[in-house]
Parts: structure tokens; sequence; C-alpha cells
């Protein structure tokens, strides 16, 4: 799961992997590295590089769900209010593992809300979350991709509208 702001407009993407593909797609997105890069990182490549990630994305056959919602000045509303409901989501689909961007000491934010999500769901015992930095865990370039793509809009959305499976408002009004 990654995050990408544009205007007044939160994105949350998630990456959504079967166990088993997991492994080939990372081998994958490792062989997407330039000589020197340690991660993919959408907001600092060049334009004909997204294109060819994007490509390689849809080629792959990638897959990943929107949470949006808007922000205003609290952007940690928004993204909250994406993360319990992405949380509710994938609990309902059965997810097993929800891997989070870090955001170093602002992670707590994020373990409470899901903590406090997951106590709604008796059955989600089994779910397993946790922050890690994107140069450890290359699959959330997915996520920064298809959430950057998709907030930029125009042909940078279209692009990306293969892999997005779904794209969900959520209401921050408590």
């Amino acid at each position: 799961m990654d995050e990408s702001r544009r205007n007044d407009t939160y994105y949350l993407a998630a990456a959504i992997v079967d166990p088993k593909d997991l492994t080939v797609l990372r081998k994958r997105l490792g062989g997407l590295l330039l000589p020197g890069q340690y991660e993919l990182h959408f907001k600092k490549e060049m334009p004909s590089r997204r294109k060819e990630i994007l490509s390689r994305l849809v080629e792959w056959q990638a897959k990943a769900v929107i949470h949006q919602a808007s922000c205003g000045r609290d952007v940690e509303a928004a993204r909250q209010a994406c993360v319990a409901r992405l949380a509710e989501d994938l609990i309902d689909v059965n997810c097993v593992r929800l891997v989070l961007d870090s955001r170093e000491e602002r992670d707590v934010f994020d373990m409470r809300t899901i903590r406090t999500t997951l106590g709604k769901y008796p059955r989600a015992s089994g779910f397993i979350y946790e922050h890690m930095s994107s140069t450890r865990e290359s699959l959330l370039w997915i996520a920064d991709a298809v959430a950057w793509s998709h907030g930029a809009g125009g042909d940078w959305a279209r692009r990306v509208r293969p892999v997005v499976e779904e794209v969900v408002w959520v209401d921050i009004r408590p």
C-alpha cells in the first residue's frame, strides 16, 4: 500500500498479489531497476521510464485497488479513513497480509486505525499487517506507480487503468 496526493484528493493504492505469484513478481520488478537504483519511485522517474514500467505492470497483469478521499488540509484524516476502509475490504476478501509503505514515526496512526478496524472483525485474527521501506519490499512499487498515475489523471490514468480493479471513494466525515 502506498499513497499519493493531488490537490485536495488523497489516493491510497494497494497492490493485490496472490501468494503464489509473490516471488515471480518481485523478481520481475527487480529487473526494472537501473544500475545504482535501489527502488522504483514513480515521482522520480522520467516519463519514458514511467511508460515502460506501466507497460510491464499491464503485461504482467498486476492488480491494484485504490481508495481515495477528499482531504483539504487534513491529509491524515483522509489517509486513516482510507486505511480503515481498505483494511475492511481486504478482510472481507480473506486477504492475509497488508504491507504499508513506512512513514517512520507516523506509522503509529496506521497501526491504531488497523487495530480498531480489526476489533470489529473477530474472524480477522489471522490478518497480518506491517510497515516496510520500499527498498525492502519491491511490491510496494506497484502501489506507488498506481497511486501516482491514477492521481495524475489524463494519459497516466489511462495507462494504469488495466491494473486498477476498483476505485473506492471514502467519506471522511464521522
